[in-house]
């Protein structure tokens, strides 16, 4: 029986002569003087070490052969780490991936840390909009590196100019880190009030037997209302409604539905809110 820490890869009999060459550790349990592919065991420590020895040896193999062998190794490699220690060291079908929403400039922030199955990047807007708790009344779009995404039936008129990338086609499995480390990305929402959310990556888990998913784990504060003018508009609501002296206080309340608390928060609610999803907004008109 092998350890839980021994992870194996399939190596041909050249490369498993390259592996002896650069790690003579190794050599004893290389079945060098079998043929065709075989079964090595390795730790993560013995993988990370293997990718950057076979890695530094290409510069001086002597010949072709060697050279080519030597960087199968190293890819054999990085491919194994991706997948017993990043995102692969937990199936798809049970893998969880968390994230932690913060709108920025807010003080206190506002924030939820939410934990979804893969999906689409229009997924994870939809799991957002519930989160925080917005109304999905206007545009949207995710900005991931150099690459901005969005739906192309909504942002028709612009998507081809500005070089989108498809939210609707995109999975979260497809733009975060085969390592699992912690990435992180924007997600703005109402292209007039600009609410900008950072979105971080914090990691995989694996789903709780009998658990329902998607979930939020916590956050803090209130989603800002609707069309109240950015995060300037919402900095001289909270002003207001804080000031029982303030003379635009009741207008100010009257425009935030009547009665505005900035501190509540029920992840509760808001997973309740996630599971419910959105209605299909694809037929309306958005501004």
């Amino acid at each position: 029986m092998h350890s839980r820490q021994d992870f194996p890869v399939l190596l041909t009999q050249a490369q498993r002569k390259v592996v002896a060459e650069v790690a003579p550790e190794l050599a004893e349990r290389l079945k060098l003087d079998e043929r065709n592919q075989r079964t090595i065991r390795f730790t993560l420590a013995e993988l990370k070490a293997l990718k950057e020895k076979a890695g530094q040896a290409i510069r001086q193999a002597s010949t072709g052969m060697v050279r080519n062998s030597l960087r199968h190794v190293t890819d054999l490699a990085a491919q194994a780490l991706d997948r017993f220690q990043g995102l692969g060291a937990i199936p798809a079908a049970e893998r969880l991936y968390q994230f932690r929403i913060t709108l920025l400039d807010t003080r206190p922030s506002v924030w939820r840390r939410i934990q979804v199955k893969d999906g689409t990047l229009d997924k994870l807007h939809e799991h957002i909009q519930t989160a925080m708790g917005w109304t999905n009344s206007h545009l949207h779009d995710f900005k991931i590196g150099d690459k901005d995404y969005g739906d192309p039936l909504l942002l028709e008129e612009n998507f081809v100019e500005f070089d989108y990338g498809d939210s609707t086609t995109t999975k979260l499995s497809d733009i975060l880190p085969r390592t699992g480390k912690r990435f992180k990305f924007e997600y703005k929402y109402d292209f007039g009030d600009n609410w900008r959310h950072e979105v971080l990556f914090e990691g995989c888990l694996r789903a709780e037997r009998g658990k329902r998913y998607p979930v939020c784990v916590e956050g803090a504060r209130a989603c800002p209302p609707e069309d109240v003018g950015g995060t300037w508009g919402y900095a001289e609501l909270i002003e207001a409604i804080t000031d029982p002296e303030n003379e635009d206080r009741d207008g100010l309340l009257a425009w935030a539905g009547g009665s505005f608390d900035p501190e509540a928060f029920d992840a509760a609610k808001a997973t309740r809110a996630m599971r419910r999803g959105l209605p299909d907004w694809r037929s309306e008109r958005w501004v």
